[in-house]
């Protein structure tokens, strides 16, 4: 039999070391789950799909570990859908993995044969390379266009350039030859809304009319951007990242990274930004890139057919999106490797560090800041850091962990309330009140009116003697006889005091707003604002340390280093700190986050205060609970995630959590060849399964594979159409040979083609750290357990996740697909 010398060949032959060196790192990719509510759906009986099995491995007690291809019987042809997967299932993938090792091997076995099958394995080849070149270029343009437009709407609340319509304000003066240094944002091409509508400049009726037309704008544009996202693409809304990481581990949301999404999560970030909500772009980039990579990897069969192949597309885009975000190419490889990728074999590092180094590139050809930089506050600093300067960093560090704790409970208590009361049922209101309090409390504040990002590049400029902003507001030194780069610690003048004052409310401001805002029905990213609440905090206790010097400069911890007229603090530096110690509070990010803002500031001096600074950080949020903020989101939409980091560390064995419990029904099953077609579609309508085990027989219990619910439909309903004689009487055969029928039975139905005959098992005394440990590896979505070779039961990863939530003492009903 063709089929029998398939098995010997394929099946035995380096069975698990055909599995293992393959690196089912290799494989990921296709939906992710979200679950918005602009209408409620019945979330809760999706994830029943979870439980599905394609090619397993089989653990005995010796812990040895048999594992196999998909075995098709090759007499029958393949039947079209079988093998695909429904939406908010989770993608098995071993059986992935095989099917691309049967393709890859197909194409090699042909390419000796013509000059076009030579051609085809070489564009198969590339096809990796070609594909995230594509996605580079794609998020590069993209990014350049969001930072274009999102400068040019955030003016537009203040004014217009009557010049040409289309600079913002920066571009509108700088072919002025009127601005004066101490106003180099005022020139007359440049009109305020005050101006051209009642005609005064300054004054009272100036500021109300300004402050009437900033309100109008921020709440258009948010209206805008949460009418387009509810009515054309409601999985726009939010960053992206925790169903992006959902995604990368199996998870399939249909639609989540589709052009709609793309074209709409595009323009409506624009909007939100522009809005002047308390949010950034950079998380809705990386959502934005990986969209991009999904859509680009339909043009490529090697991964539009192959759900675990396409995830490998999605890591290197999610670094393509954090490259062009921060311009940091290797911290965007190094965040796709620490934060949202599930598995990350060598070959994705490669393909993620060429999209990456592509986004950059085209990114730095569009120069959207103008300023030659991938970013708006690139800073360079010339002042080495002292030794004592790390007790004010670690202090920030504990700022950043206290703040990290703080906004995660808040934030998650805010959106259960969200979820769970009538305010969730209406989105564009809750948009808009949002919206509305942040237009006229920052209005008044310069530091809370000014875009996220200019306000952050402020706080991280170091005062020179170019610098007229109210925190360079020293006293300077009548008797310095030059101008230099390095000015000396200075008494700080009323400007400075006067700048603490607006910035310690706009801190508060912005930690409030913040903890509102994140999660609206609108693109939101978390890094900016986070960025901002760091860098306001690093500059307070930057200034307090500079005064302190100044004044103190005979303390022993200043006397050795920090002499009179000497620049000892650098403000800037502490801004920055903060900023990297804040972000790490809240995401729990360290290696990436380190290098992305080593990246932004291009000073490698700086790297032990940032490293201090975010580990204390991460230490400290630890303390308060170990989920980051994008884990906490993950688990409260109850997407199916089994977390990496997460340590499981009770003694339960397999039989404590498999099903059927003792009070529970029997375990729906199929049997060998005793079952008719109507006999498996009345068990496939009367249960929600995903998939049932077949045995021998009811009394033996011997298990014989596998079967999908979904590949069970999809086959009896090709029978019908394909196959004359199969009626609701035929009897179903899964074993190899179909059993002697008397000569009047209808013509019977085989379908051990879509049998999964090395199902994953393990026995019922197997620990359950073991089963964690097997289903987070090998992504499966269940295994079987047996008891001396007899079926018992079935472990999903809906019951792991339950089995979990119940030693952390939470409700198991809680945190499934709310």
């Amino acid at each position: 039999m063709e089929s029998e010398q398939l098995f010997h060949r394929g099946y035995y032959r380096n069975s698990y070391n055909s599995i293992t060196s393959a690196s089912s790192d290799e494989e990921l990719l296709d939906g992710a789950g979200a679950i918005m509510d602009f209408q409620t759906s019945e979330d809760d009986n999706l994830l029943d799909g979870d439980t599905a099995v394609g090619t397993h491995y089989t653990m005995t007690n010796g812990g040895s570990i048999n594992s196999s291809t998909h075995l098709l019987d090759l007499l029958d042809e393949p039947i079209p859908g079988v093998g695909t997967y429904d939406d908010f299932h989770t993608i098995d993938w071993v059986r992935e993995k095989c099917k691309d090792r049967e393709r890859h091997r197909r194409i090699n076995s042909k390419k000796k044969e013509s000059a076009w099958e030579m051609t085809k394995s070489l564009y198969d080849a590339w096809s990796g390379w070609l594909v995230v070149t594509l996605t580079g270029l794609a998020s590069g343009a993209l990014a350049g266009l969001i930072d274009i437009a999102a400068d040019w709407m955030t003016d537009l609340k203040e004014g217009i350039c009557l010049r040409a319509l289309w600079y913002n304000h920066e571009q509108c003066c700088w072919g002025s030859n009127e601005t004066t240094f101490e106003e180099r944002d005022k020139c007359p091409q440049w009109k305020t809304w005050a101006e051209l509508i009642i005609g005064q400049a300054e004054g009272p009726g100036s500021y109300i009319m300004n402050y009437i037309m900033y309100i109008f704008w921020a709440l258009s544009f948010a209206f805008l951007a949460v009418s387009l996202v509810k009515v054309f693409a409601p999985y726009a809304c939010g960053s992206g990242i925790p169903e992006i990481k959902t995604i990368l581990s199996g998870f399939i949301i249909r639609g989540y990274l589709g052009k709609w999404t793309l074209m709409i999560k595009t323009i409506t970030l624009v909007l939100a930004v522009a809005s002047g909500l308390s949010l950034g772009k950079e998380g809705p980039l990386v959502h934005v890139a990986c969209c991009c990579g999904n859509i680009f990897s339909y043009l490529f069969p090697k991964y539009s057919t192959n759900e675990a192949k396409k995830r490998e597309v999605l890591s290197a885009a999610s670094a393509a999106g954090v490259s062009v975000a921060f311009g940091a190419p290797i911290g965007g490889v190094l965040f796709s490797l620490e934060e949202v990728s599930y598995y990350f074999p060598l070959k994705t590092l490669w393909r993620s560090f060429f999209a990456a180094l592509v986004a950059a590139f085209v990114l730095r050809s569009i120069n959207p800041f103008g300023n030659s930089r991938l970013v708006l506050f690139y800073v360079e600093y010339h002042t080495p850091w002292y030794l004592f300067e790390l007790f004010p960093f670690i202090l920030l560090g504990v700022f950043g962990g206290l703040w990290g704790a703080f906004f995660i409970r808040a934030n998650i208590a805010w959106c259960r309330r969200r979820k769970s009361t009538k305010f969730g049922k209406y989105p564009v209101l809750e948009v808009i009140i949002v919206a509305a309090i942040t237009a006229v409390i920052a209005f008044p504040n310069p530091y809370t009116r000014l875009n996220t990002s200019e306000l952050i590049k402020e706080l991280f400029t170091d005062c020179g003697p170019l610098e007229s902003s109210s925190l360079c507001d020293y006293r300077n030194d009548m008797n310095a006889s030059k101008m230099v780069d390095d000015i000396p610690d200075r008494p700080a003048g009323v400007g400075v005091y006067s700048a603490i004052w607006q910035l310690c409310l706009a801190l508060i401001f912005k930690i409030i707003m913040t903890v509102f805002t994140f999660g609206i029905k609108v693109p939101s990213g978390l890094f900016i604002p986070s960025m901002a609440i760091g860098a306001i905090a690093g500059r307070i206790v930057g200034i307090a340390v500079e005064q302190l010097a100044y004044y103190h400069h005979d303390w022993f911890i200043f006397k050795e280093w920090c002499e009179v007229g000497a620049d000892c603090i650098t403000p800037g530096l502490y801004a920055m700190v903060g900023a990297a110690a804040c972000l790490g509070g809240v995401t729990r990010m360290t290696v990436s986050l380190v290098v992305i803002v080593f990246e932004l500031t291009g000073g490698l001096e700086y790297i032990v205060p940032l490293m201090a600074a975010v580990m204390t950080s991460k230490w400290v949020g630890d303390a308060f609970g170990r989920e980051g903020i994008y884990e906490a989101h993950i688990r409260l939409n109850g997407y199916p995630f089994l977390d990496a980091k997460e340590e499981f560390t009770h003694t339960t064995l397999a039989a404590d959590v498999m099903r059927p419990r003792r009070s529970d029904p029997p375990l729906a099953v199929l049997t060998q060849d005793n079952m008719t077609v109507d006999d498996i579609e009345n068990m496939i309508n009367e249960t929600s399964y995903n998939g049932f085990p077949v045995i021998m027989s009811k009394e033996s219990q011997r298990l014989v594979g596998f079967a999908l619910r979904r590949d069970l439909t999809i086959a009896i309903e090709s029978a019908r159409k394909k196959q004359e004689g199969i009626v609701g009487s035929s009897r179903v055969c899964f074993a190899q040979h179909t059993p002697s029928l008397p000569a009047e039975s209808p013509r019977p139905l085989k379908l051990r083609s879509i049998l999964d005959m090395s199902p994953f098992t393990v026995t019922d005394h197997t620990p359950m750290e073991i089963v964690v440990d097997i289903f987070r590896k090998l992504g499966l979505r269940q295994c079987l357990v047996t008891h001396n070779g007899r079926l018992l039961g079935i472990i999903t990863k809906k019951d792991i996740l339950r089995h979990m939530a119940q030693t952390a003492n939470q409700d198991p009903a809680s945190i499934m697909f709310n």
